[in-house]
């Protein structure tokens, strides 16, 4: 509870700094949340995608954007490849009014920073960026899909571009041992996603075997190393296996991929003898799970 407490108390002393309190933030007339949302259109977006990004009831998305196209900010029109779908783009007008934002954005950030000494200010920068860390790892969903989704397609492209790349020899699918995608199906297998606001950014795969099962699969995206997305994808996969009272858990890796090795082992795993024909693996490791 006095974690809890001390969680309530920076939040209260952040909304009140960056002015979130504030009907009129930065002094524009609209509250931070509709200048965020304008912020965050971008080039130009389609409104369940922003929903997505940013989390919010689609209720409460469709009022701040009716606000902002009242406004003359934005315009919103259906995709011409899918009636369904509305497209959000910012006009002249908007585009004018987010530069000023960035300015006066810029300016609070200033403002934030002036009262404090040399030391002070680089030691405020330096744990923003840690909370920032640490918030962001708390934004990542890790859900079951299918692996023909199209997320889990392209994580597991991703995934053999980054062995291409990383390998001595470069990768090749055609050679290795693949998972056929009913292997990584219930009651076969199971196949995790990572997302980050929506976007997919690693994934790992279970293979269920008589008394044992095999880890696969397991990439997580540049942009998110370091928040423990692949300790968690790993840990959530070692709970399916436990809940099908799997005891024995194996995998193998290739000796490139030192960021891997040192996750398994220091997830318990430990180092056993080749039991895999894969021809681009070099190290084969093993935990038992406890009942």
């Amino acid at each position: 509870m006095d974690a809890v407490a001390r969680v309530r108390s920076f939040n209260r002393t952040v909304t009140e700094r960056v002015g979130a309190l504030q009907d009129s933030f930065l002094a524009r007339g609209r509250p931070l949340g509709a200048s965020r949302v304008l912020w965050e259109i971008g080039d130009g977006t389609d409104a369940r995608a922003l929903r997505e990004r940013l989390g919010l009831d689609s209720g409460y998305l469709s009022r701040l954007l009716r606000g902002l196209e009242d406004a003359g900010l934005i315009a919103i029109e259906p995709d011409p490849n899918d009636r369904r779908v509305r497209r959000v783009s910012r006009t002249a007008a908007g585009s004018a009014e987010v530069a000023e934002l960035d300015r006066r954005s810029d300016a609070l950030a200033a403002s934030l920073l002036a009262p404090l000494g040399g030391r002070q200010q680089h030691d405020l920068v330096e744990a923003m960026g840690r909370v920032e860390r640490l918030l962001t790892a708390g934004l990542v969903a890790v859900t079951v899909e299918p692996p023909t989704s199209d997320a889990a397609r392209f994580c597991l492209q991703s995934y053999f571009e980054e062995l291409n790349r990383r390998f001595d020899a470069g990768f090749d699918p055609a050679v290795s041992v693949v998972a056929d995608p009913a292997e990584l199906t219930e009651p076969e297998g199971v196949l995790l996603v990572a997302r980050l606001r929506g976007e997919p950014v690693g994934n790992g795969a279970l293979r269920f075997h008589a008394d044992w099962a095999e880890i696969k699969r397991m990439w997580i995206a540049d942009g998110v190393r370091g928040l423990g997305v692949g300790r968690r994808i790993l840990a959530e996969l070692e709970a399916h296996a436990h809940r099908r009272g799997v005891r024995t858990i194996r995998l193998e890796t290739n000796r490139n991929l030192r960021e891997a090795i040192g996750l398994y082992r220091s997830a318990g795993y430990q180092e056993i003898e080749r039991f895999s024909p894969e021809p681009y693996a070099h190290h084969w490791f093993e935990k038992r799970v406890p009942s």
